[in-house]
């Protein structure tokens, strides 16, 4: 597997067998001399996403899927304080309801047009890195909010990659559909906002050389692998958020169910063959799907609180036994 020069030496990635589930229990996990985590299945650094990216070979990833900042202020180690200490600043600290404690989320309604010119930049920079070090054929799926997704995209479409839809993560929690802030009783039958029941996925593809079935031939990709010879993967899916025992093992504030990533890791790799980035890894979730698909990952997370969150849950998280993964669009 690759990883790219680091001014320090690393030790050698052992060798792997694609399609093959490696059983998080039995894995040994190593710590090179660059800080990097090694195992049979896995990479993963403590490392920013674009120096690595600048690092990394032509046509060396064959997929990606990550749930970026596209707030890109959330992260930040002010806000991140605010949301811990529950004053949340660009986080929402919505209050208990019915004895549950319910989670932080961003507010992108706050987003100045400054930080949203940021956001399109970000998203430029990103575009035409992974461009590069993709394969041909190879797909990117992004997760983005209704809000803002017009904004993660258009920079991607303008870097040339193909536009190949959305995934919908149909999503139910107790967020959203709040009445005017401090004037609750003067609108008892107004909602600010639609409650939101979904989360968009944007799904990306960099072009194909030639026909479909020749990049198949070549470099493994250029379509999503089906659930089954008579069902293709469909682009709605219900999803539960991360609860219970998920949570307690990678607390992240945005934490994504098993259930819904390794439905996604395993459509990223039509013939199970190649490896998937996850450059804003978090705690590790799209790493620990592919662990627990049999498919090689690497994943970058430059914050070091969620980095090392990361090296303890991705095997937990990857050994959780979930519903069949290969029933793509159910709950």
């Amino acid at each position: 597997m690759f990883r790219p020069k680091s001014p320090k030496k690393s030790v050698s990635q052992p060798k792997q067998r694609i399609g093959r589930r490696r059983r998080s229990s039995r894995s040994k996990v190593r710590e090179g001399r660059d800080g990097a985590r090694y195992s049979l299945g896995y990479e993963i650094y403590n490392s920013d996403a674009f120096e690595w990216l600048e690092a990394a070979p032509d046509n060396s990833i064959y997929a990606v899927v990550t749930d970026p900042p596209y707030g890109l202020v959330e992260y930040t180690e002010i806000q991140l304080a605010k949301m811990k200490n529950g004053h949340g600043g660009v986080w929402r600290i919505p209050p208990s309801f019915d004895g549950h404690t319910r989670r932080p989320l961003p507010r992108f309604t706050v987003l100045t047009e400054q930080q949203k010119e940021a956001l399109q930049k970000f998203f430029s920079r990103l575009a035409e890195s992974l461009k590069r070090v993709v394969v041909p054929g190879g797909h990117i799926f992004i997760a983005a909010n209704p809000l803002v997704s017009h904004l993660v995209y258009q920079p991607l479409i303008a870097a040339g990659l193909e536009k190949r839809g959305e995934i919908i993560r149909t999503v139910h929690t107790l967020g959203g559909g709040d009445r005017p802030k401090n004037a609750h009783g003067e609108f008892p039958e107004v909602s600010v906002m639609p409650k939101s029941a979904w989360e968009p996925w944007g799904l990306f593809r960099k072009p194909c050389e030639g026909r479909v079935q020749d990049n198949l031939r070549k470099w493994n990709t250029g379509g999503l692998r089906r659930t089954s010879a008579g069902q293709p993967f469909r682009d709605l899916i219900e999803s539960s958020p991360a609860r219970g025992l998920e949570r307690e093992i990678a607390p992240h504030p945005s934490l994504k169910p098993q259930r819904f990533m390794r439905q996604i890791v395993r459509a990223a790799l039509p013939l199970g063959k190649g490896v998937i980035l996850d450059p804003f890894m978090g705690s590790g979730s799209t790493i620990a799907a592919a662990s627990a698909c049999g498919l090689r990952s690497i994943g970058l997370e430059s914050n070091a609180e969620y980095y090392l969150m990361a090296v303890s849950a991705i095997p937990r998280l990857a050994a959780l036994d979930v519903p069949d993964r290969k029933k793509n669009g159910t709950h």
